[in-house]
């Protein structure tokens, strides 16, 4: 480890879009400690998920690997605690490190943290008020209101920690989880403000995969449990979809609101404690969400404004304030990054790359330019999503639906037939209309269906 190596505080939400953060210009939403970090340093605009959904992503990011080679497809997968991960390597490095909040990776002695000078997590999804939690293999039930808590924790570790070592705190958020379940702080936010629907709330999916169709995640979705009330009677079908939207999205807020004051009280501690220059602070979210885009809520397609994560970095004696970047990074860079900050060789079995010459400001070459997606959980967990992979480029993205479970946990056995979307990122940026089967785009479909191939191979996964 080389000398004065910096602290790494990494701050992970659940299911935060970029679109609902105002740093990335946001129609819907004010998040002034979140646009400190970004403010201090850089925010990316290209941040994508391999597998958008929790549990893979979050063990891509330890793993620097896809869920193909880690093993963690799908929600009902378990991580095997034995993997090489980043904290285990800062640790042996001198590193503190230690997590507090979601870990969603499994429970018992194969799947708890491993890794960690001290955890403490919510067991599964987890409770937004009075949560039990796990610490160090302890059961326990903590008072309060969940993001409080885990920021609480996440303070304690600070204040205990030997100050003579660097530290690399995880501090990962349940919120803005379904069911949106905001504190007594928040509950009146919005109560009468209307929240703009987004501009594909009535997306028909027409020029669309079947896929699209099928999905089951529109607003007539949302349960009692989810709008927590009945829906009132009298109201046309146009009228029943926009209460049921502003139902969701202000909840879905408040739970955010919470989010932002606490990272606040964590940079403001970074502050009085003189740490605020030796510290990486990162923000983001485990991946994208759809907050009525397209008439839905949740994630797990290929589509933007899933695939897309919010990332925001501050790092005073590196990163130049106030910065933007647009080059493609992933969350299987995290790793990497991480690592060659703490000056420790990124193992050759990590998939991602580092980031830092981008934080320097300037690209290296040879850096990504399209990138790998495949989301595993066939028409499982309650929304009917198909199994799909696909390519992203900085201008197009081709998806294929393959339509099978492949064998995989937590999948549905209603094989589908196989069907491919393209779509021009540059002329229809919110992917309303493939032109898969457009002859005049008959190139375009060769050169990225060999691209697709390329990745496929390159990071060792086999065509469904």
């Amino acid at each position: 480890m080389r000398e004065k190596s910096p602290n790494i505080l990494f701050i992970m939400s659940d299911d935060h879009a970029s679109h609902a953060m105002s740093g990335y210009a946001s129609r819907i939403n004010e998040t002034p400690n979140l646009d400190r970090i970004a403010a201090g340093g850089m925010r990316f605009d290209n941040c994508f998920c391999t597998n958008s959904i929790c549990t893979p992503s979050r063990a891509v990011i330890l793993t620097g690997t896809h869920s193909h080679v880690n093993g963690v497809t799908t929600l009902a997968s378990r991580i095997d605690n034995r993997l090489l991960t980043y904290p285990k390597l800062l640790q042996t490095q001198g590193y503190q490190t230690a997590i507090a909040g979601k870990w969603h990776l499994g429970q018992g002695p194969q799947h708890w943290p491993t890794g960690f000078d001290y955890w403490c997590v919510l067991p599964g999804q987890g409770l937004y008020h009075n949560p039990k939690m796990v610490e160090m293999e302890q059961e326990k039930v903590v008072r309060g209101y969940a993001t409080d808590i885990i920021t609480d924790l996440s303070l304690q570790f600070l204040e205990q920690r030997d100050k003579s070592r660097p530290f690399c705190l995880m501090c990962h958020h349940k919120a803005p989880h379904r069911p949106w379940e905001p504190d007594a702080a928040h509950a009146l936010m919005y109560e009468n403000t209307a929240i703009p629907e987004p501009n594909t709330f009535d997306d028909d999916y027409s020029n669309r995969a079947r896929a699209a169709v099928e999905a089951e995640m529109q607003m007539w979705h949302l349960t009692e449990r989810d709008l927590k009330q009945p829906v009132p009677a009298g109201l046309s079908r146009a009228e029943e979809k926009s209460w049921r939207y502003q139902r969701y999205i202000k909840d879905y807020l408040r739970c955010i609101a919470s989010i932002d004051d606490n990272v606040g009280r964590l940079l403001d501690y970074l502050d009085a404690e003189g740490l605020a220059e030796d510290t990486i602070v990162i923000y983001t979210s485990d991946q994208g969400f759809f907050l009525g885009d397209h008439g839905w809520f949740d994630k797990r397609f290929m589509y933007e404004e899933s695939l897309r994560m919010p990332f925001v970095i501050r790092y005073p004696r590196e990163i130049k304030p106030e910065s933007v970047n647009r080059d493609m990074i992933l969350n299987l860079d995290f790793a990497p990054t991480f690592l060659d900050y703490a000056g420790i060789e990124v193992p050759a079995d990590m998939q991602g790359a580092s980031f830092r010459p981008l934080l320097q400001g300037y690209r290296p070459a040879g850096w990504q330019e399209s990138m790998y997606y495949r989301y595993w959980m066939h028409r499982g967990g309650g929304h009917k999503v198909c199994a799909h992979y696909g390519v992203r480029t900085l201008t197009h993205k081709l998806i294929y639906y393959y339509g099978q479970p492949c064998g995989q946990p937590g999948t549905a056995d209603e094989p589908r037939e196989p069907e491919w979307e393209l779509f021009d990122l540059e002329t229809d940026p919110c992917e309303l209309n493939s032109v898969y089967h457009d002859p005049a785009r008959a190139g375009v479909v060769k050169t990225l269906t060999a691209e697709l191939e390329r990745l496929q191979a390159a990071c060792g996964d086999e065509p469904a």
